[in-house]
């Protein structure tokens, strides 16, 4: 189910339907873009209007952060769980091989493309890949990136590649590729490589797991998480105020016109 939150697409969908709209995609062929929705990119669609219009257009908009979930509960909205998209390629892999579907990577670099790839192998050995890229081409290189997708037969594409490049190339390509089911990762690649640890579960349900991203990675995370982890808070607090207002003063304070994404 497709809800607002804060102007911004959500669809509050669990795990188990989020794998059965991409299960749908792949055997009927029938592209579908799912992009997961945390609190830094949610963030980011405040200032960045092209990014804010692709997650718009995507097909699937998932709730992929604690932060966004809280948030949504918060505003009344009947989010029921979190689909984060470590877990859901995770699963997504699994299907492959049971199915034989097969994923194409792109993203991250060489060595860690390579033992995400292998990783996965082990895990399931009848998993086979459509292909692989890494994610350090130039742009004159992007036509070749496409071409090998699209002549790969892929039935999944995953791109572990930073907000917003990664949106932009599938903007620009997702129409082209011929790819069933496409899916941003961020991330994902490197925890599937072992690089990165997750955090452990009881800290993933505190909604605590950026802490532990700092804790692994202080110089580069702290002032990402702490930025952006304000700025959201800040955000909420001011929709919370503004819908208790407007609930204790009727209908009729509602504000007329349009309004942009996050505001």
């Amino acid at each position: 189910m497709r809800a607002s939150f804060l102007t911004c697409p959500i669809d509050l969908l669990t795990m188990a339907e989020t794998l059965e709209l991409a299960c749908s995609a792949m055997r009927s062929r029938r592209r579908v873009q799912h992009v997961a929705l945390n609190v830094a990119k949610f963030v980011k669609m405040r200032t960045d209007p092209v990014l804010a219009a692709d997650v718009a257009n995507s097909d699937i908009v998932g709730i992929d952060g604690m932060g966004i979930l809280w948030g949504a509960r918060a505003v009344g909205l009947p989010a029921r769980s979190r689909v984060a998209g470590v877990d859901l390629l995770v699963e997504l892999l699994a299907v492959c091989a049971r199915e034989g579907f097969k994923p194409y990577f792109l993203g991250a670099t060489q060595a860690v493309l390579h033992l995400a790839m292998q990783r996965a192998r082990e895990k399931h050995p009848s998993l086979a890949f459509a292909g692989w890229h890494d994610g350090y081409f130039k742009p004159e290189q992007e036509s070749d990136v496409v071409r090998d997708i699209r002549s790969s037969g892929a039935d999944c594409l995953f791109i572990g590649m930073p907000t917003p490049r990664k949106e932009r190339f599938l903007a620009a390509h997702r129409d082209g590729l011929g790819v069933p089911f496409i899916m941003g990762v961020g991330g994902a690649f490197d925890v599937l490589a072992g690089t990165v640890r997750r955090a452990p579960a009881p800290i993933q349900r505190l909604g605590l797991e950026w802490l532990y991203r700092v804790y692994q990675e202080p110089g580069r995370m702290w002032w990402r998480y702490a930025t952006t982890n304000t700025l959201f808070a800040g955000i909420l607090a001011q929709a919370l105020v503004k819908q208790a207002v407007q609930h204790t003063l009727g209908p009729s304070s509602a504000p007329r016109g349009p309004s942009r994404i996050g505001g």
